[in-house]
């Protein structure tokens, strides 16, 4: 999928002021591309990435996915998106814990209407690629950090999306476990050639990434690696 941010600013109203979060960012992201973006707590890294997940919208500005300007869809067409399109990798695994870990990959794909037999098998298959099939039957409480990231992973990729977005993916992990999150992310990326974008502070997860962006003071600056 590729990614296409014109313009685009937020704003949040407080009770005294708006709170300009981010300011005329330009982002330009290819197919299959792996891209950081790194900054202080509090840059807009999130917000950036909310908005290009269709969670929310810009108060100015346009985002293009594959050339579609999703900011002017209503919420029920943003809602299919992020369904079908969009993987999302969260810091806290937002995995449901009294699921195990095949269910936690399956409830992407009944949500979106896969046949039984096709989820069944996908879910293992993804669950394969990260190495936690011999965990499919495992509570997910039962698991490590690192592990339960790993089966976030799989839930992302359950409905086959062009666009993956994670948000500080190793912060609650361990030096160990962040380096074979990042490896699987990694290997997906040049693997199934899904456009993955990855906000961090962690200049060691940042390197995994083709090119690393900076934002600060709601601006956006690409780095040198």
């Amino acid at each position: 999928m590729r990614v296409d941010v014109r313009g685009v600013h937020k704003y949040f109203d407080t009770t005294t002021s708006k709170l300009r979060v981010l300011e005329n960012v330009d982002l330009q992201v290819e197919k299959g591309e792996f891209i950081a973006i790194m900054g202080p707590s509090g840059s807009g890294k999130s917000t950036l990435l909310f908005l290009l997940g269709c969670l929310d919208v810009p108060t100015f500005g346009h985002i293009f996915l594959d050339e579609a300007d999703v900011t002017e869809e209503p919420e029920s067409v943003r809602e299919r998106i992020r369904l079908h399109h969009i993987g999302f990798i969260f810091q806290n695994y937002n995995l449901i814990p009294t699921l195990d870990a095949l269910e936690n990959v399956r409830l992407p794909m009944q949500l979106a209407g896969v046949r039984a037999n096709e989820r069944d098998a996908r879910s293992m298959a993804l669950l394969r690629l990260v190495g936690m099939d011999v965990k499919a039957d495992e509570p997910v409480n039962n698991l490590s950090g690192g592990q339960q990231q790993r089966v976030a992973i799989a839930r992302a990729l359950a409905n086959l999306p062009g666009l993956v977005l994670a948000d500080e993916p190793t912060g609650n992990l361990d030096i160990r476990s962040s380096k074979e999150v990042m490896d699987v992310i990694r290997t997906v990326n040049e693997n199934q050639d899904i456009t993955t974008i990855v906000v961090t502070h962690d200049p060691k997860v940042a390197a995994y990434a083709n090119r690393v962006y900076y934002l600060e003071d709601g601006r956006l600056r690409a780095t040198v690696l």
